[in-house]
């Protein structure tokens, strides 16, 4: 409960930071920095070290690319039939179509599971949501903005992003024990993640025009929140016990629309105001329905 109420103060916090401009503009940037950069990989080398590698972690890895395939079929056929522009269509998708299961699944986990959940959080973020939008994620979004991603380019991304090179070698160092020391530097380091994504996601928090946008973001939140991790839920119940691993992979499946995916939304110029929107918005609705979510999976 404790770290819940944290998780809430943090998260208005920022939004009072932005509505009396007590912090400057830049802030979401140099906050998102440490996590992406500090924060995450700390967490990365400290638990996936602890991890038992094994053909069980194929269901929580594909959800991410399962819950995007049917993002794509679904808003491409919707986006036709309610005459969306090529920008909303792709923007739905991107945002819509990739859980936030770092930034705000981690902390949730946290509070919903404890802390054994978060080895298998780190798994479905890092081998599932990240490595779909920067595959087949910036394919998406280049198509629909008319740019053209080289093979090269998306290999850079990949190899390049601190989270995933963490991976890489939390992976290598798994016969290594680590020293008391490293491990107590790794907690500390990882520990912040979770009050400076909140504050962070607070401080980002937009509602301009929101009705010029409501039956997009209707669409769009109803798909992210209920719908993809009901269809999850029960396909992956005739294949898997309902154990801890299954628990986080259907909690993560509800987790609100992606932050950094919204982001390049924005970098492609698809629909900018839109993706600020189911971010927020999204967010502040998944209090209420992770836990709904929550008393399902106990």
């Amino acid at each position: 409960m404790s770290n819940f109420l944290l998780l809430g103060i943090c998260f208005v916090l920022g939004i009072v930071f932005r509505r009396f401009r007590l912090l400057p503009e830049q802030t979401p940037s140099i906050l998102n920095g440490f996590i992406i950069y500090i924060s995450l990989p700390a967490l990365t080398l400290l638990y996936i070290h602890n991890l038992n590698l094994n053909w069980q972690i194929i269901v929580p890895v594909s959800m991410a690319w399962i819950t995007f395939n049917l993002a794509f079929r679904i808003f491409r056929w919707l986006g036709k039939r309610l005459n969306w522009t090529r920008e909303t269509t792709a923007c739905i998708i991107l945002v819509c179509g990739l859980g936030n299961t770092s930034f705000v699944g981690l902390p949730m986990i946290e509070v919903f599971f404890g802390k054994e959940g978060i080895p298998i959080g780190l798994m479905i973020d890092q081998l599932g949501s990240f490595l779909v939008l920067s595959t087949f994620g910036i394919v998406i979004a280049s198509f629909y903005s008319g740019i053209k991603t080289s093979g090269k380019y998306l290999i850079k991304r990949i190899l390049t992003f601190p989270p995933f090179l963490s991976l890489m070698i939390a992976l290598m160092l798994l016969p290594v024990d680590y020293p008391p020391v490293m491990i107590t530097v790794l907690e500390k380091l990882g520990n912040i993640l979770a009050p400076i994504a909140l504050l962070s996601v607070g401080y980002q928090l937009r509602f301009t025009k929101f009705y010029d946008h409501k039956l997009d973001i209707i669409a769009g939140l109803s798909f992210k929140l209920i719908l993809s991790p009901l269809f999850l839920f029960f396909l992956y119940s005739l294949f898997v016990q309902k154990d801890l691993s299954f628990q986080i992979t259907i909690f993560e499946a509800a987790m609100p629309p992606m932050i950094t995916a919204a982001i390049v939304a924005s970098e492609y110029n698809l629909n900018k105001e839109l993706a600020s929107m189911l971010v927020g918005i999204g967010i502040i609705i998944s209090f209420l329905t992770l836990t709904g979510w929550w008393y399902i999976l106990s």
